[in-house]
């Protein structure tokens, strides 16, 4: 009986974060369109499948993701080996992103706009070649950022001095920039901040920040996200200099 009251709360939450985007649409659909909605029941049906699935997403990143983060941080800061708590925050950056879906289509979908706007061969090797550099340049950045942001952590740097300073590089690097790779190195900020990266990443900083004598859970073990969005405009505005 507990356990049915547990799935039960589980769903009533999911539903309510839910709920917003689904009052959003009935008003538009309603009041603005004024049309019924075309095939009622498959999209009734298709909104309770969302909310079984998050409510089980939320669950797996509270009882596996977070856990795995906090305790590897925990384990390697304790080992006391920056060389492999280093290793371990660059690869987990890397491969998060590198399968991260929506990386995959954007650069997909820039391969092909640059082949048809001849900025590069039109062949299948060339634009495969491109959306491939650029998946493993978005993947490397992030995996440096979340280096970063470790390194951050560990040193104590200032965040928003970090920050404001990497801004500062994307707006002089937008200026020498081609102009056809700024729309999508902004966007490479976007995609990489993906539902698997993010809590796990979160996850690595608070681990750190927790047993790391000095530093405060709240005030120090976040902030590594926004690396992950920062360096990727960087990395891929590089990118487009040197390929175009």
């Amino acid at each position: 009986m507990q356990e049915l009251w547990y799935i039960l709360k589980r769903l009533r939450s999911a539903g309510t974060d839910l709920l917003p985007i689904v009052l959003v649409i009935a008003f538009f659909q309603i009041f603005i369109i004024r049309q019924p909605l075309p095939n009622l029941g498959e999209i009734l049906a298709g909104t309770v499948i969302v909310i079984i699935g998050l409510s089980m997403f939320i669950e797996g990143l509270e009882s596996a993701l977070f856990p795995i983060g906090e305790n590897m941080a925990q384990a390697l800061t304790r080992k006391g080996s920056l060389f492999w708590l280093l290793v371990f925050s660059f690869a987990l950056g890397f491969s998060t992103t590198v399968a991260e879906p929506a990386l995959i289509a954007i650069a997909g979908e820039a391969a092909d706009i640059a082949a048809g706007g001849g900025l590069i061969e039109d062949t299948g090797q060339a634009i495969r070649s491109y959306a491939l550099g650029l998946r493993l340049t978005v993947a490397f950045s992030v995996g440096f950022s979340i280096v970063l942001g470790v390194m951050r952590i560990l040193r104590n740097w200032s965040l928003p001095a970090l920050i404001i300073g990497g801004y500062l590089l994307v707006m002089a690097m937008t200026t020498v920039a081609p102009e056809e790779i700024i729309g999508i190195a902004y966007d490479a900020g976007g995609v990489t901040t993906s539902t698997i990266t993010v809590p796990l990443v979160t996850a690595l900083g608070v681990g750190l920040a927790t047993i790391i004598r000095g530093r405060n859970p709240l005030t120090d073990g976040f902030g590594l996200i926004a690396f992950a969005s920062l360096l990727p405009m960087i990395f891929v505005m590089g990118y487009g200099i040197i390929i175009f």
